[in-house]
């Protein structure tokens, strides 16, 4: 509410700083020397600076070199007509408040005149009073439209500042959020030191079987952020079972898969996850649907879930745990190349297989003392 109190006070800071100095300069195009001349004479009188043009082409240039507030111009005229004037003199002066003059009583004169940018329309013989006074509502239209067009830049220009100041506080939010999370599965992940550095692995190494899969960027920082982020749920799960020598029980099995379940629950309320929460919760479904939670299969599971999936199980055997050792990655790959097309989708596997061969640099193991 304070945010939106300021933008309107400075909203109307700007329309009042707005106003414009009284508007002046004034150009008379009239053929007839005499009429041209008397209006001159009026308008000065009232304060007017009045310069005057014979015809179109001189007041043109005229416009081309002054600057002028507001315009006379009599419709018919030799050569150049004053319908044929009004154009181009918008064209040089934008903001010029234009009254044409005639001797003709003609309406679809008048209309086009209108159509083309002028502000006023007046019958000859003009009166003194009459033309005062549509001199002086052009010229008040004239402010009222810079005023306006002023005061819409200045809103534009505070939408847009507040739009940027938006988005940047959510992103800050985004990122303080997905930190927050990290962190928990950092913090996770120390109490056990077999499990210590998993998510970080499971994400640089994603990430790089999503790039060498033709994923575009954006898809390779979504499957990164998930492999950091898919075993948050383990936060909600007994410590003993991942320490466990021997092999689960089925309850104590039913209680770990319940990791997906809580991960889902935690991530769902960050909309900056929307994308990434598919990838977390499709890591544990197999391509021929005998996973969890859905049970689905083949392509309706997420592709990040199923990156995320093979890449999970490639450290988990390739990592040390209280009840063995690890596996080499040429180990690793044949082991569970037994599973490709039954737990791992076949083209994830085989997008997998030379990333890690190729760069075993990428996998590490954490000594234990």
């Amino acid at each position: 509410m304070m945010q939106s109190t300021t933008a309107a006070a400075r909203i109307t800071r700007a329309f009042s700083a707005a106003s414009l100095p009284v508007a002046r300069n004034i150009l008379v195009v009239d053929d007839e020397e005499n009429l041209r001349n008397a209006m001159s004479k009026f308008l000065r009188a009232r304060g007017f600076d009045v310069s005057s043009a014979e015809d179109g082409a001189r007041a043109l240039d005229l416009l081309q070199h002054t600057a002028f507030d507001g315009m006379l111009c009599d419709v018919r005229m030799p050569e150049m007509s004053g319908l044929e004037v009004v154009p181009r003199a918008l064209e040089l002066s934008p903001d010029l408040a234009i009254v044409m003059l005639t001797a003709v009583n003609d309406a679809p004169t008048a209309t086009e005149a209108l159509a083309q940018g002028a502000m006023d329309y007046l019958m000859k013989p003009v009166e003194l009073p009459d033309l005062a006074a549509a001199i002086d509502r052009a010229l008040h239209k004239r402010e009222l439209l810079i005023q306006q067009r002023h005061v819409e830049r200045m809103i534009r220009e505070e939408v847009a500042q507040r739009t940027e100041e938006l988005e940047h506080e959510k992103r800050v939010l985004a990122e303080t959020s997905i930190g927050i999370v990290r962190t928990l599965v950092n913090v996770q992940e120390a109490k056990d030191m077999y499990l210590r550095g998993h998510s970080q692995r499971v994400a640089a190494l994603a990430a790089t079987v999503a790039a060498s899969l033709g994923l575009s960027d954006d898809d390779v920082e979504d499957i990164r952020l998930a492999g950091q982020l898919h075993d948050i749920g383990e936060i909600g799960v007994a410590e003993s079972l991942s320490k466990k020598p021997g092999p689960l029980t089925d309850e104590e099995r039913q209680h770990l898969r319940e990791h997906v379940r809580i991960g889902v629950e935690i991530l769902q309320p960050l909309p900056q996850l929307d994308r990434v929460l598919p990838y977390v919760q499709d890591h544990h479904e197999n391509w021929d649907g005998s996973g969890y939670p859905r049970g689905i299969q083949g392509e309706a599971i997420s592709l990040g879930g199923r990156i995320v999936h093979a890449v999970d199980a490639y450290d988990a055997v390739t990592s040390r745990r209280a009840y063995r050792e690890p596996k080499t990655p040429e180990e690793a790959i044949d082991y569970l190349s037994l599973l490709s097309g039954s737990k791992f989708d076949p083209d994830v596997f085989e997008a997998m297989r030379p990333v890690v061969l190729r760069r075993k640099s990428l996998h590490f193991i954490d000594e234990v003392p």
